[in-house]
């Protein structure tokens, strides 16, 4: 049932379930064209050539059904044509129907049912029938509403634009049908590669526990591996969070020491005059001891670790014993292999070794000296970091007290100058302080920058605040507000008073700079003046004269005497 049957010669071969796709097809097409007909009251002979083919093609598949396969290739695409020629002469518009597109539709059945010569006799029998129509609209035999636009060009236009079809359907065909062959030929390929595979497949099972077991040695390496470069990650967020040594060595020691099993990690640093390596970090045992004893090793001379901050390069022994430069340290028994690499400062500035010690022997490989190396790089780096923060905290600091100092001798000095000693409001009145007054709690504000409050009681029913005024950070005033009653202030006032007084000293300090920079500038002005009226002078004479006049001049009541030479007689 599902084997094809050859047609004529030179017809392809029609495959059963091809055939059986095409007719299901043309069935539900036509059953929707029918449908669409009753509903749209269409002709009758619409109606009645819809159901003519749709009998037709469900015919044919019923001869395919059957195994009978060339009448259902025949009736196919004949039933089609039939129709389409019935609609197109007798209800249509002839030549000008739009169902003569019908006949692209009957050409494309005809050659994939009968093959390149049912095609090509398809082709021709719609030729003929439109040059019939178009002989029958232009004799005036066949009447349309559009048969007086038919000329006789029309039929040869026609005939031309379905040759055109024919031929470029019968190349898709073609195209087809080689790419089928193609296909054939990729599937028996296929085949006997199917069987190469199984016949190699036996092979493989020994290969792949081979491999099974390869992959689990990667896997232990691979998960080593991801431990080493965690214990990168947690050093370099250790780094990152931590900015002072004393926290920052002894985090870095205990996760080395953790994430590569090693017994013992320490980290030196070199004294200022370079002559000792000091011990300042450790995680074991018997490296706490040491650090609690202060344990530092002679540069160049003792141990692996003097060894290494003399010469600056890197130090493993892989067996202890057998090691002439090894320091028998009797607080790490237990060390069989020791590793101490170079901490260096902008490359080439040793500031320190890390020492790694572990119990087994030749416990160091070429990936554990390379991520150590690497974890050396990064605390050089956290080190050379924490003391440069550490240098800039120190110099902060130092700024901050200069700074401050310098506030308080401008005010002492600018308030001296001004003879500011402060103002008093009592009732609607303010008055200029003439002196210093009492206030309540001065010397605690003044010490302590914070606000100091004095309630009333027997002896004085009045209470009093005192708010500093301060000037970033330094106290260069105060305010006392006394009033009559045990008042208490809210935070909303205390935070007015607080800002208005703030204010007040940031304007007073800007009117201290203006007025400094102003009689700097006027002393630069009358400098700049008196000094090139004398040197507008070219005798000794006339210099000193000049000079002399403008001292006298911008110092009163003074006399001024220019002696020459040392005074020594």
């Amino acid at each position: 049932m599902r084997s094809a049957q050859n047609s004529q010669p030179n017809e392809i071969e029609t495959p059963f379930n091809l055939l059986r796709n095409l007719v299901v097809i043309s069935l539900i097409a036509e059953a929707a064209a029918l449908i669409a007909s009753i509903v749209g009251n269409l002709n009758k002979q619409y109606l009645t050539i819809n159901g003519y083919v749709l009998l037709a093609t469900a015919i044919s598949l019923i001869f395919l059904l059957r195994g009978v396969l060339l009448p259902a290739q025949i009736l196919l695409p004949t039933s089609l044509f039939v129709g389409a020629s019935y609609v197109i002469i007798f209800p249509g518009n002839g030549l000008h129907d739009i169902n003569l597109l019908v006949y692209a539709v009957v050409i494309s059945l005809a050659g994939l049912t009968l093959g390149e010569r049912g095609a090509f006799v398809f082709t021709f029998l719609i030729i003929l029938t439109i040059f019939g129509i178009g002989i029958a609209e232009i004799s005036g035999v066949l009447i349309s509403e559009t048969s007086s636009l038919t000329a006789l060009i029309t039929p040869i236009v026609a005939s031309i634009i379905v040759l055109t079809i024919a031929f470029i359907q019968r190349a898709l065909i073609n195209l087809l049908g080689e790419s089928a062959k193609r296909a054939r030929a990729s599937e028996r390929e296929v085949i006997e590669r199917n069987n190469e595979l199984q016949t190699f497949s036996a092979g493989l099972e020994n290969l792949v526990q081979m491999r099974t077991s390869e992959l689990e040695r990667a896997n232990q390496y691979n998960e080593r591996r991801a431990k080493q470069f965690e214990a990168i990650g947690q050093v370099s967020r250790a780094i990152n969070q931590t900015q002072g040594l004393q926290e920052l060595l002894p985090q870095i020691t205990q996760l080395i020491s953790q994430q590569f099993s090693f017994y013992h990690v320490g980290i030196f640093l070199l004294d200022a005059n370079n002559e000792y390596a000091v011990l300042a970090a450790s995680n074991s045992e018997g490296g706490r001891k040491m650090l609690a004893r202060e344990h530092k090793l002679k540069v160049g001379q003792v141990g692996i670790v003097g060894n290494v901050a003399g010469t600056g390069v890197a130090r493993i022994a892989l067996d202890t014993g057998a090691d002439a430069i090894y320091f028998n340290n009797p607080d790490l028994p237990e060390t069989r292999s020791e590793m101490a690499l170079p901490l260096f400062h902008s490359g080439d500035k040793l500031v320190g070794v890390i020492d790694v010690q572990s119990t087994a022997q030749d416990a160091f490989g070429q990936d554990d000296i390379k991520i150590l190396t690497a974890l050396a790089d990064q605390v050089s780096i956290a080190i050379a970091n924490a003391r440069l923060y550490e240098d800039t905290k120190r110099a902060l600091r130092e700024s901050e007290m200069l700074y401050r100092g310098d506030i308080q001798t401008g005010w002492d000095k600018f308030t001296r100058s001004q003879k500011l000693v402060g103002i008093r409001r009592q009732g609607l009145k303010s008055n200029m302080l003439l002196e210093p007054m009492k206030i309540a709690g001065a010397a605690e504000v003044n010490r302590s920058g914070e606000v100091y409050k004095q309630k009333a009681d027997g002896n004085d029913k009045s209470s009093q605040t005192t708010v500093p005024m301060k000037l970033r950070g330094e106290v260069v005033g105060m305010l006392n507000i006394k009033t009559d009653n045990d008042r208490v202030w809210s935070p909303d006032e205390m935070d007015i008073i607080t800002a208005i007084i703030q204010r007040a000293a940031l304007s007073i300090d800007n009117a201290r700079l203006l007025s400094e920079s102003r009689n700097a500038a006027e002393k630069e002005r009358v400098i700049g003046e008196i000094s090139a009226k004398i040197s507008a002078g070219t005798e000794i004479e006339t210099i000193l004269k000049t000079a002399v006049r403008e001292l006298g001049n911008q110092i009163g009541g003074v006399q001024i005497t220019v002696e020459m030479g040392s005074g020594d007689e």
